[in-house]
């Protein structure tokens, strides 16, 4: 039995397996710059800091809690404490016990931050240990449950609640001073919250004649959110413009902007669109959650024999690697997830983009500015005079930067870039019909993808489903092979919000351009008669690889039919 009267080291090294050796490292440590004993051993990675947490805790005979869980923490009890006062000293008060506020704590030893805390409780405290991730997690959750939350007060925005907001706003006074007013800014501020909560990529506040009416993206779909009243309308354009650092009084030309916010520890970059529209200013905010981790390209939805290929592509010299799609089909992602892998010190990679949506480390990224003439085919020429290895151009417009992508490939660069047709075989025509010469094409292309994002069944409430015949034919699967497979069906549930899907994955048609292909570009054949050559040599459609994700139990066949179109050639 370890006693608590035992020095800290001691007690390290009989509950954590320390060494003496180490002990006297972290003492050695200590003499020459001061400081305890306990943060140095972390600093020096020899414990972890839940391990000294525990440790300290034994010591000095207080509780050790490994979690905490929002929902039993007393929100009455915290909105005595200020929030930076919380953070900043690590700390947070859960519930009331014996007649004491019970506190968690990363740093049991800071004496003076505790008596803070019991004045502003006006008790006595009782502190227990945590790790300083578990606090201030907690700090986040628990802070967005009080009164103001998003959550309550979008759910408490009836229609007699929203008369009684715009009632505080009724007196005639100065649009500006009128969007400061803590009610619009707590509105403003709860849309934002909820729709980062909910995973939303875009926020719509959409004027009508009689009618506000605010909707979500979520999973590529629009969900209507709320029906704000219409007197509400110029106060929440102004917040949201006086927030991104637009011109309130400007309501007849269309403006963009941007928006960086934290919200709940999570840094969120937000693009607004504001246009003119015949009953007022429609806003659209893009969310991007920049805390987000980069997904490797094993992660973000291609199958193990399209990612051994894709391992391969990357990793070559020269050559064009394009990816198609429609906006929103997540082309960047896949683009970065590639840079990502072969992102070494060895190589010297550049991109331009418009805008730059993810910062990575150890790659130069340039945003385009049209006012000052800095496009992309500007922006390229000068990244060729960077000794570049790798090139990522965000999106080949126009002739002059596509014919520089490609001169780019021919000599000794791999350039990656994205088009806006449907389907892989349409980039070949699409790059042609710009003005490129078919030989260039032939010489510098090397694969094409073309990708689509589908909703991910929730696997909370997922169903083997039955389908019909019908449904079997339009997706190319027998029912041979669906009777051999867990076809789900999306029910829905609350942890999906009762859509049945939760998260997004992509599905893949990649087109790899051999001796065939090549020999049809320089006839300048159709992109039907390509898709078709493609096909006989083992392409998959976009279609069909959704099939293979439905077999596999992770989309519906009627999510996979959504987002594909129909195959039009005639095998």
């Amino acid at each position: 039995m370890v006693s608590k009267k035992l020095p800290l080291g001691q007690i390290l090294i009989e509950q954590a397996g320390l060494t003496e050796a180490q002990i006297q490292e972290g003492l050695r440590v200590q003499r020459e710059k001061g400081g305890r004993l306990g943060e140095i051993l972390v600093g020096l990675k020899i414990i972890t800091e839940e391990i000294l947490l525990q440790a300290v805790a034994f010591k000095m005979e207080l509780a050790y809690v490994p979690a905490i869980r929002s929902e039993d923490v007393d929100l009455d009890l915290v909105a005595r404490v200020p929030i930076n006062f919380a953070k900043q000293y690590t700390l947070l008060p859960l519930r009331m016990h014996d007649g004491m506020a019970v506190v968690a704590t990363a740093d049991p030893l800071d004496f003076y931050a505790l008596d803070d805390v019991r004045m502003l409780l006006g008790t006595d405290v009782e502190p227990v240990v945590a790790h300083t991730k578990a606090i201030l997690g907690a700090i986040n959750l628990v802070y967005q449950r009080d009164s103001n939350a998003a959550e309550e007060m979008i759910s408490d925005l009836s229609e007699e609640n929203l008369d009684l907001l715009a009632a505080e706003m009724e007196e005639p006074q100065d649009l500006l001073d009128a969007a400061e007013e803590a009610p619009i800014i707590r509105l403003i501020n709860s849309l934002l919250y909820q729709a980062v909560k909910d995973r939303a990529s875009d926020v719509h506040i959409e004027p009508f004649e009689k009618d506000l009416v605010v909707r979500y993206r979520i999973d590529g779909i629009l969900y209507e959110i709320l029906r704000p009243p219409k007197r509400l309308q110029s106060s929440i354009a102004s917040r949201v413009k006086i927030m991104s650092g637009l011109n309130i009084a400007e309501k007849r030309l269309p403006q963009d902007g941007r928006i960086r916010i934290k919200i709940a520890g999570r840094d969120i970059d937000i693009r607004l669109s504001v246009i003119p529209t015949s009953f007022g200013e429609r806003i659209v905010m893009r969310l991007l959650d920049r805390s987000n981790v980069m997904l490797d390209l094993s992660d973000i939805g291609l199958m193990p024999d399209q990612l051994e290929i894709t391992y391969k592509l990357i990793q070559r010299s020269h050559g064009i690697i394009l990816v198609t799609g429609p906006t929103g089909s997540g082309k960047t992602t896949t683009l970065y997830a590639a840079l990502q892998k072969i992102n070494t010190s060895d190589k010297n990679i550049i991109t331009v983009e418009d805008p730059v949506e993810y910062q990575i480390q150890g790659i130069g990224q340039i945003q385009v500015n049209p006012k000052i003439n800095l496009t992309f085919a500007s922006a390229l020429r000068s990244i060729l005079r960077q000794d570049p290895d790798v090139i990522l151009v965000g999106e080949t417009r126009d002739l002059e930067t596509a014919e520089i992508a490609i001169q780019a490939s021919l000599t000794g660069h791999l350039v990656f870039s994205t088009l806006h047709t449907n389907d892989a075989s349409g980039a070949v025509t699409r790059l042609i019909d710009m003005g490129i010469e078919p030989f260039l094409v032939s010489s510098a292309v090397m694969a094409i993808y073309a990708q689509r994002l589908v909703r991910r069944v929730c696997r909370e409430c997922a169903q083997a489903a039955r389908p019909t015949e019908e449904a079997l034919q339009q997706l190319g699967v027998d029912r041979a092979r669906a009777k051999e497979s867990a076809i789900p069906y999306a029910k829905g549930c609350e942890k999906c919000m009762g859509t049945g899907y939760l998260g997004r994955t992509a599905i893949y048609e990649l087109m790899l351009v051999d001796d065939t292909i090549r020999a049809l570009i320089l006839k300048n054949a159709d992109s039907s008669t390509i898709k078709r050559a493609a096909l006989t040599n083992g392409m998959m459609t976009l279609r069909m690889d959704g099939a293979r994700r439905v077999l596999a139990g992770i989309t519906t066949i009627e999510e996979v039919l959504r987002v594909t179109e129909e195959d039009q050639i005639n095998l």
